[in-house]
């Protein structure tokens, strides 16, 4: 009996994918309840007889956005999540445990923030992401995510049909949404075991995606550990799969809309009716403005319903700036083919996450820059491991119009690749964070890039003498207004001097984990004296600040923001409460782990001045 019900179901599930591709979405959700209620009927799922749940953790990670920690070493680093947990169930600030390099909104309103682009879906939440891999592929029944300090931040957690650690890649890579969902913030600081409700896949996987959004949070978020658990076997319900529209499909197509004979009731005698409600009487400009509020895939879709439409979604105008960054699991060397005549008139692009494991190649990309990059002023590439040396010179040569370059975590860009930036005369702002840049061609770019004005070099650890550099970019890039010298350890106390005497208009300088520079030499004070305009100032884990330090801070840069000067031993509450008499525009001060200041100046401080959020994680 077993058998025939198996068969029967088969049949009615073929009978509703064709019903599906034609019936309301209310329809094939009905569709879908009779089919597990054929295949319980049928009996149990087949998964748990070959062996049983199996609970894995990660074994390795593959990929990552960004991480607090340095290159160098393990502390505050994505790589903590491979294996067991460290610290779980513990609570706090540990450095065993992988942290996101931001948190909060305050980010965002920095000078070096590059404004939002128009048509970013609503859906769309992530801002890091991070791939592990597992040592077995498994159907998943639950993915467990250890949070232990600030949880919340997870929106989106995928699975991929490629196994790493295969030699044999499959021809087509998926990617499936296990789960999603909008930015939160947990009511509690404390640790917990974050374990969604996940979708069934047709597919085993030991590749997981975790895509976090730590806008809402306080303070960072501190992840200990993910664990995949599931079965060998295929479930009996992931045979059944609902049609999806994806980003692959992105052409017109040449089909009409039949439009009925009929006179339309609307229609008075002697008018002509077109079938339309008259759409095609309205300005040209206000059609345009109505469809520019679409997402691309609906713009895509809305082409396709009428030579009308098809027009007004094709016109370059529509596609001034494209982010792609929203599409990255289905973006391909197709989609740009598609893509590129609409975009002639190009001028901001974010490719960011995008093309990975061959989705997208170097030839690709190049052939849509060559057809599309003339009038590009923004090119948003983080994370884009199919860049190569030639897609760098493509950039060079067919983007003479460039001030935005964004290559950070392009960590497997080779160091020859980045001579050709210094092409590139007209750039404003280029981030080459964890990047493998050295110094001689950096050198190179800030010689001819003079018109500089946002340069990010955190954690680009191939550079060896930062004075060189904080030298050269005193003489040659006078405009600079944000700087970032993340972890990068070889600045000294003379650098930074010829720095400082240089760029006088600095509004934003990082120095965070800098930790050559002595606050003995009078560094601090003499920057805060060159640089009046600072509005945020990160002297993270420096131990040699003190009191005579934010004393000059206070007296000479009363537009801070933001300060960090977490770690240092030599600052009393006194003068962070002069500081923050003196600065009526702070927002932001982190003294985490500062051991003048402990929690109840913390509090007393909070309490004369509401409008600042004053930093001090624990640990518990």
């Amino acid at each position: 009996m077993f058998p025939m019900l198996t068969l029967l179901s088969m049949f009615y599930y073929i009978c509703l994918r064709r019903r599906c591709r034609s019936g309301s979405r209310s329809e094939a959700l009905g569709s879908r309840r009779a089919v597990e209620l054929a295949q319980r009927a049928s009996g149990p799922a087949g998964g748990s007889s070959g062996g049983g749940e199996l609970e894995q953790y990660a074994k390795e990670v593959v990929d990552f956005s960004s991480h607090y920690g340095s290159e160098n070493s393990m502390s505050y680093t994505m790589w903590n999540l491979a294996g067991a947990p460290n610290v779980y169930p513990s609570s706090g600030d540990f450095t065993q445990t992988a942290v996101f390099r931001t948190y909060g909104r305050w980010w965002e309103h920095c000078p070096s923030a590059a404004p939002p682009y128009r048509r970013t879906p609503r859906s769309f939440h992530s801002k890091d992401y991070l791939e592990l891999a597992f040592e077995e592929p498994v159907y998943p029944t639950a993915v467990e995510v250890l949070e232990t300090y600030h949880p919340g931040a997870v929106v989106q957690i995928l699975a991929c049909s490629l196994n790493p650690f295969s030699q044999n890649p499959p021809s087509e890579v998926r990617w499936e949404v296990l789960w999603s969902g909008e930015p939160s913030k947990a009511p509690t600081h404390q640790s917990r075991q974050f374990s969604p409700t996940i979708r069934q896949l047709s597919f085993p996987t030991n590749l997981l995606r975790v895509e976090v959004n730590s806008s809402l949070m306080d303070y960072y978020t501190e992840l200990d550990a993910v664990i995949l658990r599931g079965v060998r076997e295929r479930p009996m319900l992931a045979l059944y799969k609902m049609p999806l529209i994806d980003m692959n499909d992105l052409s017109d197509g040449e089909d009409e809309v039949v439009i009925s004979s009929q006179r339309h009731p609307l229609a008075g005698d002697g008018k002509h009716y077109t079938g339309n409600g008259y759409f095609d009487k309205l300005p040209y400009e206000l059609i345009q403005l109505i469809v520019s509020h679409l997402t691309l895939p609906d713009l895509c879709r809305l082409a396709q319903s009428c030579k009308l439409l098809q027009q007004h979604c094709a016109d370059p105008l529509q596609y001034l700036q494209l982010s792609l960054q929203p599409y990255w699991a289905t973006l391909t060397d197709a989609s740009l083919v598609h893509l590129q005549p609409r975009c002639a008139l190009l001028q901001r692009l974010n490719m960011s996450w995008t093309g990975n494991r061959g989705a997208i190649t170097s030839t690709g990309f190049c052939s849509f820059l060559k057809v599309c990059g003339s009038s590009l002023v923004s090119l948003e590439l983080s994370c884009c491991h199919f860049l190569n040396e030639a897609s760098m010179e493509v950039i060079s040569q067919t983007c003479p119009r460039l001030q935005q370059l964004n290559l950070a975590s392009c960590d497997r860009l080779q160091p020859q690749a980045f001579s050709h930036i210094a092409k590139l005369s007209s750039l404003r702002r280029l981030v080459l964070y964890r990047t493998k840049i050295e110094q001689t061609a950096l050198l190179s770019i800030l010689t001819f890039c003079a018109e500089l004005q946002n340069l990010n070099l955190g954690s680009c650890v191939r550079i060896q003498d930062y004075d060189v550099v904080a030298s050269m970019l005193s003489v040659r890039c006078r405009r600079l207004r944000s700087l970032d010298l993340w972890r990068c350890g070889s600045l000294t106390e003379r650098g930074l001097a010829e720095l400082a005497s240089g760029c006088r208009l600095l509004e934003e300088l990082d120095l965070g984990w800098c930790s050559t520079l002595q606050s003995s030499s009078g560094c601090f004070q003499h920057m805060a004296r060159c640089l009046p305009r600072l509005r945020k100032l990160f002297l993270t884990a420096n131990r040699t600040v003190c009191d005579s330090d934010l004393d000059e801070l206070a007296a000479c840069c009363p537009r801070l923001h933001h300060v960090d000067i977490l770690g240092t031993r030599m600052v009393s509450p006194a003068s962070l409460k002069k500081l923050l008499q003196s600065c009526p525009e702070l927002k932001l001060v982190d003294v985490s782990f500062c051991s003048q200041i402990d929690t109840r100046a913390v509090q007393e401080l909070s309490t004369l001045f509401p409008n600042v959020a004053i930093k001090k994680s624990f640990t518990q």
